[in-house]
């Protein structure tokens, strides 16, 4: 059985690298598809975004010289690849998908609108939404998080490279310890890096919990979704 009807998952651009040092590892790409798959069969309506950082990071070019604007646009169009290439997996598996992008640009995807996207939700088509919010400035962290509240999901799931949420960055600090549970009060109060401050702040106040877990290990998707305790849960 499904814990949640509805979820926004948010995945990492860095992580469709897989093994790869740039751009998208196919076999990465097969995998997460066949983990949505998995919880597509259940029942659950999927709205996914994902982040561009394996092809552009808009603040990583400001730092070298880039045009804040022009580089934020740029990881806009970077989301956008990402979204066509799980679209595309997601087909090769049987799984309807639709992309929807924050920025005209048709036939490529169609223009996001909350209506079209709970619509498609409903009719059992799995919604990649793109391009940021559209808007620079803000990450996709802010996007998913914008995304998540406007479809009325029950749950925020971001899948990443490690098991949950720690109290210093366990690839760093051998002594870092993990937490199973903790509040958005305590997020903001210790500065851990789980969402930037923006993306954060808004599913605080919008009451939408976030389960911060390892998508990379296959399966893992399927456990969280049965309501098995993976992860770290974020929550007011």
């Amino acid at each position: 059985m499904a814990k949640f009807k509805r979820i926004l998952l948010k995945l990492s651009g860095e992580s469709l690298m897989g093994e790869k040092k740039y751009g998208i590892d196919e076999k990465r790409l097969g995998e997460y598809a066949r983990q949505i798959k998995e919880i597509h069969e259940m029942g659950v309506q999927i709205g996914i975004v994902i982040g561009g950082g394996n092809i552009f990071r808009g603040l990583t070019g400001a730092g070298k010289g880039f045009d804040r604007v022009k580089g934020d646009q740029m990881g806009m169009l970077a989301t956008v690849i990402n979204s066509l290439g799980l679209s595309s997996a997601l087909a090769a598996e049987g799984v309807r998908a639709r992309v929807l992008t924050a920025i005209r640009m048709e036939p490529i995807g169609e223009f996001y609108s909350k209506w079209k996207a709970i619509e498609a939700l409903e009719n059992g088509e799995v919604v990649i939404m793109s391009g940021g919010t559209g808007n620079p400035f803000f990450t996709t962290d802010t996007g998913s998080s914008l995304r998540g509240i406007e479809i009325e999901a029950d749950v925020m799931l971001k899948g990443t490279r490690v098991d949950g949420i720690y109290t210093a960055d366990p690839e760093k600090d051998p002594t870092a310890t993990k937490f199973d549970d903790i509040t958005y009060d305590e997020v903001l109060a210790r500065g851990l890096k789980v969402m930037d401050l923006t993306a954060t702040c808004m599913c605080k106040e919008n009451n939408l919990p976030i389960i911060v877990f390892d998508m990379d290990t296959a399966g893992n998707l399927k456990k969280v979704i049965g309501g098995e305790n993976i992860g770290t849960l974020v929550h007011n």
